[in-house]
Order: structure tokens, then C-alpha cells, then sequence
């Protein structure tokens, strides 16, 4: 059995769930019957066979609704390993700290470039960082306190996995003096990111070694996946560039979030419209349950 969740970044208007469910039925999925999850606002659909043709005919095909296709077995996840910048956050961190130097536009456009996948993340981590160099470290704090926003939603769905038994973990390209402060504000458990080297107070233009990506992602995952004794159908992975890619596809649950194309092509499922607590309902989690 499968089961597809239609989760509105608004609300289901009248008929969407009729509609979906003669779509199911045109290609030959068999739907089985509804679920709400939050009145008109989510609903699970339960289908017979063919997740695939399911997730084409449903994806896109309402206005503002999210759309996640999967096995009805084992659905509610025991792992969540996350991205931070524009995923957890609102912003990309290091654009942002150029700003404070001047230099938002020459480096967002490398970042936006990364995310994309068309440069080697590492290397354009280096070429970033290198443009900062001399910036006061203060600027750090200040971009803290003024630019760093959580994503809506965010610290509901790790208060409530974790409410629930899960582990949760932030993996970030970015830097542990923001993500550090973002993960414990949102509660989770572990936090790994890169370190950007300092001394009298202003940045050197470096940052440690080995950096934190791609590869560190998707070994993070399966590493805590061994720890905590989990197959992959019990791990959520959640992330919106191509650095985040390789973990994705390795989870049981691999979630493009408001993602870059080469992302939301390749992911198990994608969320569009709605805020991270799409994730919650995609888990069969109500509304009611949620710990906010």
C-alpha cells in the first residue's frame, strides 16, 4: 500500500481531493480511501501500486499544494539529518557576512552557481572565503543577530521528531559560528559544519580542513544510521542545493525543500510551497500532535 499526502501552503479547495483521486484512478494506481490530516489542509490518499505514476499525475496539479508519494510502511521517520542555509534558515549565511564587506553580489552569484551544481562546492567555499579576508569578526555577530531567520517551521518539526524519539542532526556548508547558535535554537542534537579560521579578530580568509560537503553529508547519514541501528527507510534527509544531493538520495525519505532545479529533479519528493512542517504531515503527523 502507498499513500500520497496533498499538504496546501494555503488551504484544499473544494474538490481537490475528488480531483486527486480520479487522477489516481486514471493511471491505474487504485486508490483505497482518505485520510485527513488537518481539515483542509492536508490529506493522505491510500493507492495501490505505481508510486511513479502517482507522483506524476498528482505533482503540480493543484494550485500551491505539495504533493509526497510513498510507502504507507514505516512512513514516521527515526532519523532527520538537515541542511541549514535556506533550508533551516532563511538566507545563505556567507552572502549575507559579504554584505558587511561590501561584497554580497560578486559572492552570492558563486553561491547561487554552487548550489546549482555547476561549480565544485569545495572550491567555491575557498574562493568565498578567500574574499573575506580581513573582515572584522565582529561582523559574524552582527549578521547573527541581524540577517540569521529561522525557516518557518523549523523548530516545530525537530521539537516534534524529537518529541516522537527521533535523532536529529544539522549538516551545514556553512559555518559553525552561525550553525552552531541555529541548531541549538532549534533543538538539534548534533551539529556539523566548517570552521572559519580567525586571528586578531579578523577573518584570515581560510577556513579548516577537510571542508564539510557533500561527501560529509551523505557519510554523516549513513554513519548515524549504523549508530542508531536504522535502515534507510527510517531516515529523513532534507536540503535545497546540490550539495545536499548525495544525502538525499540516500534517505528513505529524500525531500528537496524550495530546492534548485537540479535538486527537486532528483529528490524522492518536494516540497514547493508549503514551510518544514509539510515534513510533519508527510510522516502521517497531524496537526494536533505537533510539539511547537
Amino acid at each position: 500500500m502507498f499513500i500520497a499526502t496533498l499538504i496546501a501552503a494555503d488551504r484544499l479547495v473544494e474538490g481537490d481531493i475528488s480531483s486527486a483521486l480520479d487522477k489516481l484512478s486514471d493511471a491505474g494506481c487504485g486508490p483505497r480511501g482518505v485520510e485527513t490530516l488537518d481539515e483542509d489542509k492536508a490529506v493522505d490518499l491510500l493507492f495501490d501500486s505505481d508510486p511513479a505514476a502517482a507522483r506524476a499525475a498528482l505533482e503540480g496539479a493543484f494550485d500551491r499544494v505539495d504533493v509526497v508519494v510513498q510507502p504507507l510502511g514505516g512512513r514516521e521517520k527515526a532519523l532527520i539529518v538537515a541542511d541549514m542555509d535556506s533550508t533551516m534558515i532563511t538566507v545563505e549565511c556567507i552572502d549575507e557576512l559579504a554584505d558587511y564587506a561590501g561584497i554580497k553580489a560578486q559572492i552570492a552569484e558563486v553561491t547561487e552557481a554552487a548550489m546549482r551544481g555547476e561549480l565544485d562546492f569545495a572550491e567555491a567555499l575557498d574562493a568565498r572565503v578567500a574574499l573575506l579576508k580581513g573582515l572584522g569578526a565582529d561582523a559574524i555577530d552582527r549578521c547573527l543577530a541581524e540577517r540569521v531567520k529561522l525557516m518557518p517551521g523549523a523548530r516545530t518539526l525537530i521539537q516534534t521528531m524529537k518529541a516522537r524519539g527521533a535523532t536529529a542532526i544539522l549538516v551545514s556548508g556553512g559555518f559553525t559560528r552561525f550553525a552552531e547558535p541555529v541548531g541549538a535554537q532549534i533543538g538539534f542534537d548534533r551539529v556539523i559544519a566548517n570552521e572559519l579560521l580567525i586571528a586578531d579578530d579578523v577573518l584570515t580568509g581560510a577556513v579548516t580542513k577537510p571542508i564539510v560537503d557533500s561527501s560529509t553529508k551523505e557519510v554523516t547519514l549513513l554513519g548515524a544510521m549504523a549508530e542508531l541501528g536504522l535502515d534507510a527507510s527510517a531516515t529523513l534527509a532534507v536540503g535545497d542545493g546540490a550539495n545536499d544531493l548525495a544525502m538525499i538520495r540516500q534517505a528513505g525519505l529524500g525531500v528537496a525543500y524550495h530546492a534548485k532545479p537540479i535538486v527537486a529533479a532528483a529528490a524522492g519528493a518536494r516540497i514547493d510551497h508549503g514551510d518544514l512542517t509539510a515534513l510533519l504531515y508527510a510522516q502521517g503527523i497531524a496537526r494536533s500532535e505537533w510539539v511547537e
